[in-house]
């Protein structure tokens, strides 16, 4: 497929009043609504990296034919960060598609990093979250959901110190400490999602193990979820987010796939 158009210029849109409760509009050519892609970068949920990891992805899907909503949110280390901040956020840059021109809000995937994969899922799966929660009765029902070396169980994130702690720090405590916080945030603790997922690790990742994956499948796939793992031998934790790499090809044919394009 040759990506060559000149895309529109992406529009900064605000979904609440910090500085980084915003996210970018990636439009293709064309006249939509255009089945859309909720673009999530990862970093551990920590201030210090941001949505500039996944343009280069979002530039690539606008050029497949998606809308791509690619959102920042506020991270560990920064005022309002972490526990709820950081859920509540990605919950309302979500929740924020339904009022984006151009976009069809009955087909958005959900597609995060590392940390952002963790999200990615979770917002596949707030609709069983009590009312009440952080990200509890959701605007938008996300068709699928793609996770790119997640944290898709936190509990075990925990487990295994994730970078020194950032399953922790996110949630404010270890799981013994505030479980009833890893019961909510953990997409493993909110199976089924009922939600069609993907999960795509490199057997080379030194920054979130490849059982974060594999593990969560064979609970999801126990729970009755539509769920398929891509595993690759040789890549990395960041190969799964480089545009030229077969993670990435294998990716947007799953998104093609499902979206019937």
């Amino acid at each position: 497929m040759a990506l060559s158009h000149k895309l529109p210029p992406a529009r900064q849109i605000a979904y609440g009043k910090h500085p980084d409760q915003v996210g970018n509009l990636h439009l293709p050519v064309g006249q939509g609504p255009w089945s859309t892609v909720v673009l999530i970068h990862g970093g551990f949920w920590e201030w210090g990296w941001d949505r500039a990891l996944t343009t280069p992805l979002a530039h690539d899907l606008a050029q497949r034919g998606y809308a791509v909503w690619n959102i920042e949110y506020r991270r560990v280390g920064q005022e309002g960060g972490g526990w709820p901040g950081t859920l509540e956020d990605a919950a309302a840059a979500a929740d924020a598609v339904v009022g984006l021109d151009g976009v069809d809000a009955t087909r958005v995937v959900t597609v995060g990093h590392s940390a952002g994969g963790q999200l990615a899922l979770w917002l596949a799966g707030r609709h069983r979250i009590a009312s009440g929660q952080p990200g509890a009765d959701p605007s938008l029902r996300p068709f699928a959901a793609v996770s790119l070396a997640g944290v898709a169980d936190l509990v075990r994130g925990a487990a295994a110190d994730l970078d020194g702690g950032a399953c922790q720090a996110l949630l404010g405590g270890t799981p013994d400490e505030v479980p009833e916080r890893y019961a909510v945030a953990s997409p493993a603790a909110l199976l089924p999602l009922e939600t069609p997922q993907l999960l795509v690790h490199g057997d080379r990742d030194g920054h979130v193990p490849v059982d974060q994956s594999t593990t969560y499948a064979e609970s999801a796939l126990a729970s009755g979820d539509d769920v398929e793992v891509a595993l690759f031998v040789g890549a990395d934790h960041f190969d799964v987010i480089e545009p030229q790499h077969p993670c990435w090809a294998a990716t947007c044919a799953w998104l093609e796939a499902r979206l019937q394009r």
